[in-house]
């Protein structure tokens, strides 16, 4: 009774300090009206939608950390980010909608903030909306989208970005292979990296680290937030006020939120989140049905389908989880090819019968293409398992090896892209392995927070 009676004031007693410590940053957010004479707007859903966009803002930055991190040039004041975050009624959830900077979006009607010229609706990038109308067109012209209403509205610049990480003591990623951006100057080995501010902003900048563009850079930074959440709610920093307080007063200290959005309303969210672990959140980019969707006086941008796009907000409003819900598996090994885009022959190199069908069992199970119909190797005193495969197939081959550990890699020239596995004596089972990117294993493309932070 004693322990929890103790327990019980020091709860109190830290929601009172943590009131206290917050009620005087109130007075240090800089304030927007995004709602101003908004009419006509969605019916509200369950739970609360914040939309948080990241712009480009830069005049806080020192010059040092101009040349340093890559920051030169003139800002577009524009948005770089735009996401749904969306907290379940319950507080138990929380779902962030990625929304692409290039979707095809088609702007209400507005007065332009910089020149004062009156607009008629009109096509535009989502990420001109602000631009042109701040984040009043920004909000009005994503509800258009996706007929969610919006909450609260919080902007995010660059160097709120740097000072949150930074007062966290870094966040941790994992990468299955090197990321180097020169335009950002992002030079990542493979492996595990604890990225300070400055290296975090390059980490969810970069658009040059492979093909996929902006898509590629959305899913680095769902993967970063599922990180920053595991961070937060795993270090004590939602369970000590004064901590609370600093966390909040680098975000606070270069953001702009709407007027409702204030000491309340983040002790609300600082609550919900102790409950929180990195499986609670969960992400996802709004479905793309066409690519390079030309439009005149636009350029090129990203057509959503609007189908499944509709299916997903509706979920948004309707409060239901995106993710189904698992039950805990062993710790899979991350790879850079699913195992669902790789091909696989299989050979028997022993002289023990049934061989070849148990290892091209144990490979289909874990999401193999394999032919199913394993035959004999020429050579039976095969004692190691060997992967033969073109080097054109690199990728592949070295994860189909991950699930085969001690496992030897031998290149054929012209094998093309049918991998081949020579069961040896040493086969004993199969390792569970997944695609970096979990979207790449196929289905709706939604990732909870647990399959994308670091084992």
């Amino acid at each position: 009774m004693r322990a929890l009676t103790t327990v019980s004031v020091v709860v109190l007693a830290s929601a009172g300090i943590g009131h206290a410590v917050l009620s005087g940053l109130d007075a240090d957010i800089a304030r927007v009206d995004p709602f101003k004479d908004m009419k006509n707007r969605p019916e509200a859903g369950h739970g609360m939608n914040l939309l948080l966009v990241g712009t480009d803002g830069r005049e806080k930055i020192t010059e040092a950390e101009r040349r340093k991190y890559r920051l030169g040039g003139a800002p577009c004041h524009c948005t770089d980010t735009v996401m749904i975050v969306h907290i379940s009624e319950d507080q138990d959830r929380a779902t962030i909608v990625s929304l692409p900077r290039d979707s095809y979006a088609e702007a209400p009607a507005h007065t332009d903030e910089v020149t004062g010229q009156r607009h008629g609706p009109h096509p535009l990038k989502l990420n001109a909306a602000y631009a042109e109308g701040g984040p009043t067109l920004t909000v009005r012209t994503v509800e258009n989208m996706t007929h969610v209403k919006i909450n609260h509205y919080l902007e995010v610049d660059f160097t709120s970005f740097m000072k949150t990480v930074d007062v966290l003591g870094g966040v941790r990623i994992c990468t299955a292979q090197p990321l180097k951006d020169r335009y950002t100057g992002l030079d990542l080995t493979a492996g595990s990296h604890l990225l300070g501010g400055g290296q975090a902003l390059q980490y969810v900048r970069a658009r040059h680290t492979d093909g996929s563009s902006d898509l590629g850079r959305m899913k680095r930074q769902q993967r970063f937030l599922a990180a920053l959440v595991s961070r937060a709610t795993s270090s004590g920093v939602l369970l000590n006020p004064m901590k609370f307080r600093d966390v909040t007063r680098a975000v606070l200290g270069s953001v702009r939120a709407d007027k409702g959005f204030g000491t309340d309303e983040l002790l609300d969210l600082g609550r919900a989140m102790r409950n929180f672990s990195p499986s609670s959140s969960e992400f996802t980019t709004v479905p793309i049905g066409q690519m390079a969707y030309a439009v005149k006086g636009v350029g090129s941008t990203l057509k959503w389908d609007e189908p499944k796009a509709r299916k997903l907000f509706e979920a948004v409003r309707d409060d239901h989880p995106l993710a189904t819900r698992r039950a805990p598996r062993p710790q899979a090994v991350k790879v850079a090819v699913a195992p669902q885009q790789i091909r696989v022959q299989i050979e028997n190199g022993t002289a023990s019968t049934g061989l070849g069908k148990k290892v091209d069992g144990a490979l289909a199970a874990a999401g193999f293409r394999t032919t199913g119909r394993p035959t004999s190797a020429p050579d039976s005193t095969v004692r190691r398992t060997v992967v033969t495969y073109d080097p054109r197939w690199d990728r592949s081959a070295k994860s189909l090896a991950a699930a085969l550990p001690g496992a030897e890699l031998r290149a054929v020239p012209g094998q093309g892209p049918l991998l081949k596995v020579i069961a040896g004596a040493d086969f004993r089972q199969v390792t569970r392995v997944r695609a970096e990117d979990p979207a790449a294993q196929g289905g709706s493309g939604v990732v909870t927070g647990d399959q994308v932070v670091c084992p």
